[in-house]
């Protein structure tokens, strides 16, 4: 059950179908919903900005992952430019946050799309079901072997991309080509309350493409890594973009906005009922269930690893509690029983709001930290990367507002936990100073 990492076990599509396997694998399905609802009829739009926004976000990781390729991926990258401090450690963990979240939201989604073709209601008990039964599930392939990622992430990806841009010929071929929020005078943009919230949707949007920053965390596994990277970050926003937009068209050129809000968490199978019927509907379940899947087994995979790094940079406390294996193995656990936790707990929606908060806020850390500290080394612009934190700034605040006129619990979870976090870093870094195998009170070995 060694969980050592593997150089040159990833090559540049498999880092890419890794991408695009975590965007793809919620970002669509679950989102597409919550933004058009904040938005109105101008919600395809909000995913061509928010991939934007990510691609002037991609370029620090892009930047940083090429200078200094490491499995840690963001946790080396804030180790960089902060040093071994609260700084580095609050932001690290707030990114697992971020991505364990995801991996929440993925669960509940896949057990969402699950039960479209039964009779049952949306609060379902087997929702949480389902998801933790993912869950369980990517966690068994996790623990085999990184090449069974690889090529499970290869095959799903071809299947998903197929599969949606199907799914979205057939539906908008079916509509006659048309947009019905257009159709029906709702290109004011009705579904929305203005600038704040179509702002506050592309910082939701923003969710859809961060997985991205996965495949910074496979930097000593990818092949070539100091051109690859790139390559595949980019491609993989890329692809992600023009799959989205064809959904949005497809989505919006059957169900009005109040429609898809209605039906928020499964807003593609809705989008199917009228076109094709029952079989269009089991197709998108199918195509839901594969996308949800790969997604979790991708995105699992890449945070276990950086919380594993984080053990090892000796920024986050760890304990064997009698489990055989290495530390990843450990890691592997912990991170699918606090998804397992979320995904029994949370709704789609507060996941989602949670997520982007957190993702945000590291966001701006790592781009700041490049800005002030690693920009010489690592050849950055400062112009880029003064815009992306301007760009997350306005974002951050804009959904911030609008989540405090509409779920303010949200606002102050989110804040909340960020406080905490830093206070539980804070107070771990002062009992243990030392890094690198220093401090005498610190063990990884096993107990």
């Amino acid at each position: 059950m060694s969980q050592e990492y593997e150089a040159n076990s990833l090559n540049l599509p498999s880092a890419i179908a890794m991408g695009t396997g975590v965007m793809i694998g919620a970002g669509i399905f679950a989102l597409t919903g919550q933004i058009a609802e904040l938005s109105g009829a101008w919600f395809p739009a909000v995913f061509v900005i928010a991939a934007i926004v990510s691609a002037f976000s991609a370029y620090s990781y892009t930047r940083m992952a090429s200078a200094f390729p490491s499995a840690g991926g963001i946790a080396m990258f804030l180790n960089k430019a902060y040093g071994r401090g609260v700084i580095t450690g609050s932001c690290a963990i707030l990114m697992v946050l971020s991505m364990v979240i995801n991996e929440s939201l993925v669960a509940r989604t896949f057990g969402t799309y699950a039960l479209q073709p039964f009779d049952l209601p949306e609060d379902s008990v087997w929702v949480p079901v389902l998801g933790l039964g993912l869950i369980s599930l990517a966690f068994i392939v996790n623990a085999a072997r990184n090449k069974w990622i690889s090529a499970i992430s290869l095959v799903s990806a071809f299947l998903k991309i197929g599969g949606i841009l199907i799914f979205s010929a057939v539906t908008i071929w079916a509509s006659d080509f048309q947009f019905a929020p257009f159709q029906q005078g709702q290109n004011d943009g009705s579904g929305g309350s203005g600038i704040t919230d179509t702002l506050a949707a592309v910082a939701l949007g923003i969710l859809a493409y961060k997985g991205f920053t996965t495949i910074t965390n496979s930097g000593d596994e990818l092949q070539n890594p100091q051109q690859n990277i790139g390559r595949a970050i980019f491609s993989s926003l890329l692809i992600c973009t023009v799959v989205y937009g064809f959904v949005s068209w497809a989505v919006g050129s059957n169900l009005s906005i109040e429609e898809i809000s209605n039906a928020k968490d499964y807003a593609l199978a809705e989008a199917a009922r009228p076109v094709v019927g029952q079989f269009g509907l089991w197709f998108t379940v199918a195509i839901a269930i594969i996308a949800t899947a790969s997604g979790l087994l991708a995105s699992i995979f890449a945070v276990s690893r950086m919380l594993a790094m984080l053990t090892e940079m000796e920024l986050v406390p760890h304990r064997h509690f009698g489990l055989p294996g290495s530390i990843h193995f450990h890691t592997l656990i912990y991170t699918v029983v606090i998804a397992g936790v979320l995904t029994a707990f949370l709704d789609l929606s507060r996941i989602a709001s949670l997520g982007a908060i957190f993702y945000l806020v590291m966001d701006i850390a790592v781009h700041w930290g490049v800005l002030r500290h690693l920009r010489e080394q690592v050849s950055a612009k400062p112009w880029i990367l003064i815009t992306a934190i301007a760009l997350d700034a306005v974002m951050l605040a804009a959904f911030i507002y609008a989540k405090l006129g509409s779920d303010p619990m949200v606002v102050y979870s989110g804040l909340g936990g960020i406080a905490a976090v830093i206070a539980f870093e804070s107070a771990f870094l002062k009992r243990h100073p030392y890094g690198h195998s220093g401090d005498p009170n610190y063990h990884l070995d096993q107990d």
